[in-house]
């Protein structure tokens, strides 16, 4: 298979963004960030963002899709899918190699899924009209639907079978207004895999050094800017329970560890989806704890011909 391209994906705390500038550094490639709250503005210590890992012997690893959107919209899967293809192309067109890193599932699923019916806008009229639905209300409309404009739903919840709905009414109005893409991406796929024991471990310790960091101090900022608790609750993980704890609804103590707990489950979660993707064709080349940044630059110039 010819390659275009590196994904480099792994859990939460795993190294990601290291191992991606490293191979950027050794590769003249550059690096488009897959995940989906790196996007926002002023969510650095919460996100993850590493900026200083960017930076590798006094040169600056470019970077893409970091600080693209305001913390307080929302910034859809469509709108990764086209920044995606823009720094994709600007990359490629400077004969640099693109290098997306994250752990986002649904990001990464971009890269080899059409998701072009994530395009269709919300229907604001038809949604005040399911919103008071019950989950198996909302099935049972759903199915009263031909089954070609949802085989794609995902049934989990209410709120993917309101959307489900929201698109297949809208394919049935207007069957010709969606174009299907294929995407061109040809990644290979690194992956970043530690036993659980060792993520906990590295989870914990990254989030006492974020919570010295000042990840408290951010959130604070957050809100004087005008963001609301809400909004930071939706925003996940440790936004949503530093949120808590300014709102003195857990204490110092219960914020550590329920986030800590939440984040060990998060990890997890990107594991199983990982895995999934392995089922469904994905070749991921899982890397062995410690292996020097150079030695694995130099197998991967075999399979993109980097001199």
């Amino acid at each position: 298979m010819t390659y275009n391209c590196i994904a480099v994906l792994g859990p939460t705390a795993s190294g990601k963004t290291a191992l991606a500038c490293g191979v950027a550094f050794h590769l003249d490639g550059e690096v488009i960030s897959a995940d989906s709250r790196q996007v926002y503005k002023h969510l650095d210590l919460g996100t993850g963002k590493d900026l200083q890992e960017y930076v590798i012997d006094g040169k600056i690893i470019p970077h893409h899709l970091i600080d693209v959107a305001e913390p307080g919209d929302q910034f859809y899967l469509h709108q990764f899918i086209a920044e995606l293809e823009k720094s994709y192309r600007d990359i490629t067109a400077r004969k640099k190699l693109p290098i997306i890193c994250g752990g986002s599932g649904l990001y990464l699923d971009a890269l080899h899924k059409d998701f072009s019916l994530t395009a269709i806008k919300e229907n604001e009229t038809l949604r005040a009209t399911l919103k008071h639905l019950e989950k198996q209300e909302l099935l049972k409309k759903l199915e009263g639907y031909p089954k070609e404009l949802t085989q794609q739903v995902d049934r989990s919840s209410s709120k993917r079978l309101l959307r489900g709905i929201e698109i297949a009414e809208h394919l049935q109005n207007f069957p010709n207004k969606v174009q299907h893409v294929t995407p061109a991406y040809k990644p290979y796929y690194l992956g970043i895999n530690t036993d659980a024991e060792e993520r906990k471990k590295k989870i914990t310790q990254r989030l006492k050094k974020r919570m010295e960091e000042g990840l408290v101090k951010e959130v604070n900022h957050l809100l004087t800017m005008g963001i609301s608790h809400e909004r930071l609750q939706h925003l996940g993980l440790e936004y949503k329970f530093v949120s808590l704890y300014l709102l003195h609804k857990i204490t110092r103590v219960e914020l550590f560890d329920q986030l800590q707990i939440a984040i060990f489950q998060f990890a997890k979660r990107q594991m199983t989806w990982f895995r999934k993707m392995e089922k469904e064709g994905i070749e991921i080349h899982w890397l062995e704890p410690g292996m020097p940044i150079e030695q694995l630059a130099n197998s991967l110039r075999k399979e993109f011909s980097v001199d």
